[in-house]
């Protein structure tokens, strides 16, 4: 490794700490971009107001998914999820989004197959939103706007000895995305919901133990998958993108609880947690596979009356 390499990659790890730290000590772990719809470059949160980016970078995610160009890999595994919900540890606001967290220490919570070569161990999930229910999502279909998208974070254990190497490396991390729309109540994101409250302000943290995110993966198998990055400093291009083509759907009332989250601490002006997502990256040359054959778009989802049917910005 030459020394430019060493610097920048000492540099890279050093931001990595200081975003990942313990919860015991919070910080800005997986702290998540905001720029607003109307003005997506003139408003973005301050997280996006310096600098960063890879330098050379050719993946960087969030993309927008090109349904019809995407290409069906009859090689691509089912995937496999097999959470403990022991593991689950606390839920936190670290004035970004909130995030719950998981012991990561053994493979009790992982995930297998699909585009993955390894297990890998799930490490956290949060969530992106929007200020209205046209935008929030990273990611984009056909350039398709959902309210939410939730974001599981996995990390190779079996190739890296800690969760910070693996974020540095092309197959460190693998992350789940579900978008989420408009439609029914949906009961096992209200056990969330319903802790909200007690982590309003910035660097608040609560126990919250004993919960199975499966209940917020779609039971439909089908997804995109692309290799792309973080999509907060330090953008390393670590991620393998499992993103489910169905979404799951939550109420208005669950979204509207998101928002009434703040990205400021207790005795600050009150700024309300919204738009918290990174403005979409251009896809360069990659293939964006998916493990279903491209076919008319018939899926519910995508039918004009749908709610969740957004105008690009």
């Amino acid at each position: 490794m030459n020394g430019v390499k060493a610097k920048t990659l000492a540099h890279l790890y050093k931001q990595l700490k200081t975003l990942w730290r313990p919860v015991a000590a919070p910080a800005r772990l997986c702290s998540l971009a905001a720029c607003t719809r109307k003005n997506r470059n003139d408003a973005l949160h301050p997280l996006w107001q310096s600098p960063l980016t890879i330098p050379g970078g050719t993946r960087q995610s969030p993309i927008n998914i090109q349904w019809r160009d995407s290409v069906y890999d009859p090689f691509l595994k089912p995937l496999k999820i097999s959470y403990d919900p022991t593991t689950c540890l606390h839920i936190w606001n670290n004035g970004y989004s909130f995030l719950v967290e998981f012991d990561d220490s053994t493979d009790k919570s992982i995930i297998i197959g699909g585009p993955l070569e390894n297990q890998y161990r799930l490490k956290q999930f949060h969530f992106h939103w929007g200020a209205i229910n046209e935008w929030g999502s990273e990611h984009t279909v056909d350039s398709k706007f959902y309210p939410a998208e939730l974001h599981l974070v996995h990390w190779n254990a079996i190739a890296y000895p800690t969760f910070e190497e693996a974020v540095m490396e092309g197959n460190g991390l693998a992350v789940i995305g579900v978008f989420l729309k408009l439609g029914a109540h949906h009961e096992g994101l209200q056990t969330l919901v319903d802790a909200l409250p007690a982590i309003k302000h910035k660097d608040t943290v609560i126990e919250f133990d004993v919960f199975d995110p499966t209940c917020l993966i779609p039971s439909c198998p089908d997804y995109w998958t692309y290799a792309g990055s973080l999509t907060t400093p330090p953008l390393t291009e670590s991620v393998t993108w499992i993103i489910k083509k169905k979404p799951i759907e939550v109420d208005e009332n669950q979204l509207e609880a998101f928002r009434m989250l703040l990205f400021t601490s207790d005795g600050e002006e009150e700024k309300r947690m919204v738009d918290n997502f990174r403005p979409l990256q251009p896809l360069m040359n990659r293939t964006v596979r998916s493990s279903f054959q491209r076919r008319h778009l018939l899926d519910a989802e995508v039918q004009p009356k749908d709610r969740a049917e957004q105008v690009r910005p």
